[in-house]
């Protein structure tokens, strides 16, 4: 009778793991960044929550203008050592207070600042709930 519960619990645990997996996968094809774009969040086509937080990484020796919704973010945040931008709406933004519900575009516009000039630009929308 033991044997049966053992087997039991082991197949329930493997239903769960399974389970666990399907949720947790994301969906849809890897998205190809161009250099020097290292990551960028919120994921392309993903919905995120009305107080999330857009940022972009980029290769060090690098400089960004960031447009969401077609408006220049004026003072986005900027780590040095690390490349990395982010921006979120907050109450004293000129931009926007919150995410509102449906689509968002952002692109970022960049600039080398060393060496020989590179310039490019990246374009991605995500959903706000």
């Amino acid at each position: 009778m033991s044997y049966r519960l053992l087997y039991v619990a082991l197949g329930l645990l493997a239903l769960a793991a399974v389970a666990l997996g399907v949720v947790f996968t994301r969906e849809g094809d890897p998205v190809e960044l161009p250099p020097p774009i290292e990551a960028v969040s919120p994921d392309p086509g993903s919905t995120v929550i009305r107080q999330g937080t857009v940022e972009v990484d980029l290769e060090i020796g690098y400089e960004a203008t960031i447009f969401v919704d077609g408006v220049p973010i004026p003072d986005p945040s900027f780590v040095p050592g690390t490349g990395v931008y982010s921006w979120s709406p907050n109450p004293a933004s000129s931009v926007m207070t919150e995410w509102t519900p449906g689509d968002h575009t952002v692109v970022v516009e960049w600039r080398r600042v060393t060496g020989t000039p590179a310039v490019g630009s990246f374009e991605w929308t995500f959903r706000s709930s």
